[in-house]
């Protein structure tokens, strides 16, 4: 099984990092005494953050990053809290990669690291 799957698309496991987050949104801080007043405020949201592959071929990254054109994906994650997968609505951050290899034409054909993070629109 994939440890990232977006739109059904099996994604090859990160080689380096791949760090869960999950964040509770709270509805306010502290008052002037320095005591939490607020309240959570929907439920926690998630993101996998840091994902990075040391190398990739020139079409296995192309095809990764053509699903997140789409923007908002539907990203099957682990799911650290429950300790099982989990499938959200997720949408991608920078996407960053350094060419190390070039066709004839002049196109890349090998990058390495390649990194992404994606993180949980909110939206049930």
């Amino acid at each position: 099984m994939a440890t990232i799957t977006i739109n059904g698309k099996e994604f090859p496991a990160p080689d380096i990092g791949g760090n869960l987050v999950v964040a509770t949104n709270v509805s306010a801080g502290k008052n002037a005494k320095g005591e939490f007043v607020g309240q959570k405020v929907g439920r926690d949201q998630h993101k996998f953050d840091s994902l990075q592959w040391k190398s990739l071929d020139a079409k296995t990254w192309a095809e990764m990053l053509q699903e997140f054109d789409k923007f908002v994906v539907v990203a099957k994650i682990p799911d650290m809290v429950h300790n099982r997968f989990q499938t959200i609505r997720m949408y991608p951050g920078n996407r960053t990669a350094t060419p190390i290899a070039f066709d004839k034409a002049g196109l890349p054909t090998m990058y390495r690291d390649c990194k992404v993070n994606i993180v949980d629109c909110g939206i049930n």
